[in-house]
């Protein structure tokens, strides 16, 4: 029973904390709809890089990643390098111009920014925020379920408990100061998430014996478990590996990232953050895969009677006093939440911005904007899947086969017809979802390289056909 008061008492003094931040930042923001969505575009680099790394990294690195080197072992790393660069490469050659441009043409969420300069750019405006919506929902209910299945492990509440204090929480602190309080209690919580990862790590090794120990104890449960290359890869392993590349570099279609770029205080600032976000995220990625792996050798019964999604918080228990599981907790918690308030934010948008613009200046409407969709999210989360590493990575690759390829085109500023555009995201979809849900192939090659490469062809072949007809013209 003490054990369980200090967990909870470290754990509240977790929510307090990050509460105060969330109505602290009330004190900066300004009571507009472009202050709301985009913070003024003042955040500092290194609010951005915390931010964008505890956004992008969620409930899929305590729970998911974390499961899935439990389960493959030490290939698991391939995921994380081939995200890394191609999450790195997006950043590198998209985001400062990304900046530089929705500034010059005032868009203040991704699916204005989308539609810019296109005859009947409303279309592409409502289609774009209407895949938004519906994936970006159902990743940030993914990351609510997250929440909810670690404070299961440690409290035993029931799932639906923990899922609607994820969503109050993330509604007191949207509304506290919108992007703003976002963006600073995200940086507040991505501290949080490299500190318990590293500590817990750290524990678990060296009451396990150490690396060596560990690595023995992996072999002796399974060879595969530190076999670098993964088995069951028809077509070998740069195609697996460039998957994971292209994967990670479909940021280009996650709206709850691409605004923390939009947000940031200048775009020669861009590189700086993304240095920051490149070395912080690595570190966690690493940590989780090393906890995952731990948790093989101590929790080898979560294989066959449990679920290695929640190896972590197991782990914490089995080795940390009752204070530091509460901190492991507020990690998890962190992680999620940090990344639910981003999308939920940017889905309210989507509706209060770009399907319905004659609310785009209503400061009131933009707040209930965002407690319908709390609203709708909660109810996902409460009917839909457990399992957070399917949700998200079935929400990524649609949202980065949906809009990437289209935004990659704006970026640089390309012509694309309306016609086109709406067939690039149709078809982009289509094809990520056909690939890992009618074909599953994605085992071999992870759904958002087909997905993009269908919306990137859509739109070469368009062009190839326009210049076709204006060549036969001018004949």
């Amino acid at each position: 029973m003490t054990n369980q008061l200090l967990i909870a008492a470290t754990f509240i003094g977790f929510l307090a904390l990050i509460i105060f931040v969330g109505i602290y930042s009330a004190s900066h923001k300004q009571n507009t709809t472009a202050d709301y969505l985009l913070a003024s575009r003042g955040v500092h680099p290194w609010l951005t890089a915390l931010s964008a790394m505890s956004t992008g990294q969620s409930g899929l690195l305590f729970l998911g990643q974390v499961g899935f080197a439990y389960k493959i072992g030490i290939s698991a790393i391939w995921l994380v390098i081939g995200w890394a660069i191609g999450d790195y490469i997006a950043w590198w050659f998209f985001f400062k111009r990304l900046r530089q441009i929705s500034e010059e043409n005032s868009s203040n969420t991704v699916s204005a920014f989308l539609a810019q300069n296109t005859s009947g750019d409303r279309w592409i405006s409502i289609v774009s925020a209407m895949i938004i919506i519906a994936f970006l929902g159902s990743y940030a209910a993914s990351q609510l379920v997250a929440g909810s299945k670690a404070l299961n492990v440690v409290f035993g509440w029931d799932y639906y408990w923990g899922i609607v204090l994820g969503a109050i929480m993330v509604v007191i602190y949207c509304f506290s100061g919108g992007v703003r309080a976002e963006i600073w209690t995200d940086a507040v919580q991505g501290i949080i998430m490299i500190g318990s990862l590293l500590l817990l790590l750290t524990v678990a090794v060296v009451n396990s014996g150490g690396l060596g120990e560990i690595w023995t104890k992996l072999a002796a449960i399974d060879a595969q478990l530190v076999n670098l290359s993964p088995t069951n890869l028809p077509l070998g392993f740069l195609p697996f590996l460039f998957g994971w590349i292209v994967a990670g570099f479909g940021v280009v279609g996650q709206p709850h990232i691409l605004t923390r770029a939009m947000a940031i205080d200048s775009a020669e600032n861009v590189n700086h953050a993304l240095n920051i976000k490149t070395i912080c995220g690595l570190v966690n990625s690493f940590s989780a895969i090393g906890i995952g792996l731990t948790a093989r050798v101590v929790l080898p019964e979560l294989m066959t009677g449990g679920d290695p999604e929640l190896a972590l918080p197991y782990l914490a228990q089995e080795f940390l006093p009752a204070v530091f599981v509460g901190l492991m907790l507020a990690g998890v918690f962190a992680a999620t939440m940090s990344t639910a308030d981003s999308q939920i934010l940017c889905c309210s948008a989507a509706i209060t911005q770009d399907i319905f613009p004659q609310f785009a200046n209503s400061y009131k409407l933009a707040k209930l904007g965002t407690l319908t969709v709390a609203m709708i999210v909660l109810s996902i989360a409460l009917a839909g899947d457990n399992n957070v590493f399917l949700l998200v990575t079935f929400s990524w690759s649609a949202l980065a086969s949906g809009l990437g390829p289209l935004l990659i085109l704006r970026v640089w500023q390309l012509p694309v017809k309306t016609s086109v555009a709406l067939l690039m995201m149709s078809v982009g979809i289509a094809a990520a979802i056909s690939w890992s849900l009618v074909f599953k192939l994605s085992n071999i090659v992870y759904e958002v390289l087909p997905g993009m490469a269908a919306g990137i062809l859509v739109y070469l072949i368009a062009q190839f056909f326009t210049n076709k007809k204006l060549g036969v013209k001018s004949k």
